[in-house]
């Protein structure tokens, strides 16, 4: 089984942008899922594209995970 590192709460987070496999993780969904929501700007979040690379802003995650309390 493999472990993956423990999140850093978004309240805690330092970083304004996460990539595609931490934010899944934030959002308790599959990275592609995200990877389709950017790909048909259908979803709830709309992530940065940084050279070629998925990009999804703290503050949109935390929006969405609070609003879904």
């Amino acid at each position: 089984m493999v472990q993956q590192p423990s999140l850093t709460p978004l309240a805690q987070e330092p970083r304004t942008t996460l990539p595609t496999p931490e934010a899944a993780r934030h959002l308790h969904r599959a990275e592609q899922t995200l990877r389709l929501w950017a790909c048909r700007e259908s979803g709830p979040l709309r992530p940065l594209r940084i050279n070629g690379r998925l990009a999804w802003r703290v503050s949109d995650i935390r929006r969405l995970v609070e609003g879904a309390q």
